[in-house]
């Protein structure tokens, strides 16, 4: 398993960044931000960014600043910081090129049953965490995870972010939390993306940013080994996601109160 700095203490380990490259600039000072706050807090950190959004609703969406730039980004990011970094790819061939460059390769959660897909990533040898489907029980996951598995690679993880409640909402069942890890792997709970309110009549994803917080707190609570948060410095003006990104701002104190709550439940 990937090997993560700053866990002394058996502390969560945090994946979290933007939703998507926007430029080297932001992307710098978003990782820069959050390796200070880390750092002070002992939480071991994975830099999040996507090099490349497929799955958007409209044709005009922003999808990125170009595959190879971003991926560039997110490489300096680790060699600046010494961090590991994690992207997601959505088709087999992506898999190799993006190994060239992350830690983590992330499976959308759309596309974890894609059995191409997880067997291509399995054999770049990176760490893989697979984004449990919308439409899935927590259960289910074992499925994908034996996919890797069988392709030769135990690094697995796997990330809880809601499930499909009616058409436009989601719901997080944080019983499956201890069912996933059951199967031996660190189960991570997305704070940001289980809030996501999707299939708006404009067309653009909906969110509830002002209950990040309170999904964050239980998925600690419950014993989640891990975060995944996206973060940016101004959601308002975000080119992907801006609907349910906490704002960078507000990390520091809301990581802290989780580093307490850690501390209560171990």
């Amino acid at each position: 398993m990937l090997r993560l700095k700053n866990n002394p203490t058996d502390n969560f380990f945090l994946l979290a960044g933007p939703c998507v490259i926007e430029g080297e600039d932001m992307a710098m000072r978003i990782a820069e931000h959050i390796v200070k706050i880390t750092e002070s807090l002992q939480i071991p950190y994975v830099f999040k960014g996507s090099y490349r959004k497929a799955n958007r609703s409209r044709l005009d969406s922003f999808t990125g600043i170009g595959d190879e730039k971003a991926l560039k980004i997110l490489k300096k990011i680790h060699n600046t910081f010494g961090i590991p970094t994690v992207t997601d790819i959505h088709e087999p061939d992506e898999a190799e090129m993006a190994a060239e460059y992350v830690d983590i390769i992330q499976i959308p959660a759309f596309l974890c049953r894609q059995t191409d897909l997880l067997i291509a990533a399995a054999k770049t040898g990176k760490t893989i965490n697979i984004k449990k489907g919308q439409f899935l029980s927590p259960i289910a996951m074992r499925f994908a995870a034996e996919k890797v598995i069988e392709a030769g690679n135990k690094d697995v993880m796997l990330t809880e972010r809601g499930t499909t409640f009616g058409y436009q909402d989601l719901v997080v069942d944080f019983r499956g939390v201890p069912e996933m890890q059951a199967f031996g792997y660190p189960v991570i709970v997305d704070a940001t993306h289980s809030l996501q309110q999707p299939n708006q009549v404009e067309g653009v994803t909906g969110g509830m940013p002002q209950l990040i917080e309170t999904i964050a707190k239980a998925a600690i609570a419950v014993g989640a080994d891990g975060l995944f948060i996206e973060t940016h410095e101004n959601p308002a003006v975000a080119k992907s996601d801006g609907a349910n990104m906490l704002r960078l701002d507000l990390l520091e104190g809301l990581l802290t109160k989780l580093v307490r709550i850690r501390e209560a439940v171990r």
